[in-house]
């Protein structure tokens, strides 16, 4: 599937943002780029919760009547439930609101495509390896604040176990509540490991606390374009090979899951 050009639409891509990660937002633009590249809409905007623009400001950026809303985030939950309807005044999958049309989508992480980036990315930073005697474990932050997040990680280890990758294992952990990401070596019964942090961005959890809890980093380290923990594979610790991937929100073709999510909406909303 294709999603046909839309030349008088804009694209509005919503991330969160960070005050202190200066690498945080720059998936989302180079998520932009890459549609804007394609020519598909007649603009492509990025706005966000904690950086400029801000999400109050973006609809004043737009000359397009019509808008696809698209949430660049990895799970459903408090702020793709909450804080973004409150913040466009959105009222449903479609509102509209101050002489514009603005259609609402679901978040990127949830749409079935992610797997294939998965596994994309996991061959990437381990093309020799043999997947027979490697466990794949899917990583992200856990706690009882969002059981969405979670649930989208476990919906992904399920999809890369039918997809017929050949992992001997494909596993789920996190970093704040069981299976725990910190006992990764226990949870593998495999010589190689490979690691998948499911973020959006290499925020402080990828780039700094996961390489600690996972025995490759003795400390917190600086922000992920002043250093290369995503470019030493393959680490040998605890007794195993281990390969360390970036988030696979920064992988470029996410700009596809992005368009896919878009193609989705008009066949749910306009039974195209």
């Amino acid at each position: 599937m294709s999603l046909a050009p839309k030349p008088n639409t804009a694209l509005l891509i919503v991330g969160h943002g960070s005050t202190e990660n200066p690498d945080s937002s720059t998936p989302y633009f180079e998520h932009a780029d890459e549609i804007r590249s394609r020519g598909l809409f007649a603009e492509v905007h990025c706005c966000f919760w904690k950086e400029e623009p801000s999400m109050r400001e973006a609809a004043y950026m737009i000359d397009a009547e019509e808008v696809y809303v698209v949430p660049d985030f990895i799970s459903e939950g408090y702020f793709t439930q909450e804080v973004i309807p409150r913040e466009f005044e959105l009222s449903g999958p479609t509102t509209q609101l101050r002489g514009k049309t603005f259609h609402y989508c679901l978040p990127v992480g949830v749409h079935s495509s992610m797997t294939g980036l998965i596994l994309r990315r996991a061959k990437e930073i381990a093309p020799d390896i043999d997947p027979a005697l490697t466990t794949l474990i899917i990583t992200g932050h856990g706690t009882g604040l969002n059981q969405n997040s979670t649930k989208a990680i476990r919906d992904q280890v399920e999809h890369i176990i039918a997809s017929g990758a050949g992992y001997a294992a494909v596993i789920d952990a996190y970093m704040e509540e069981q299976p725990f990401i910190a006992d990764w070596d226990k949870l593998s019964q495999t010589p190689n490991v490979v690691i998948v942090p499911f973020f959006i961005s290499d925020g402080l959890h990828s780039y700094q606390d996961i390489p600690v809890l996972i025995g490759i980093e003795n400390e917190v380290g600086a922000a992920a374009s002043q250093r290369g923990v995503f470019r030493h594979n393959p680490h040998h610790v605890r007794g195993k090979t281990l390969y360390y991937s970036s988030a696979i929100g920064t992988e470029r073709l996410l700009a596809d899951v992005i368009l896919d999510q878009v193609y989705d909406f008009d066949h749910v909303h306009k039974k195209l």
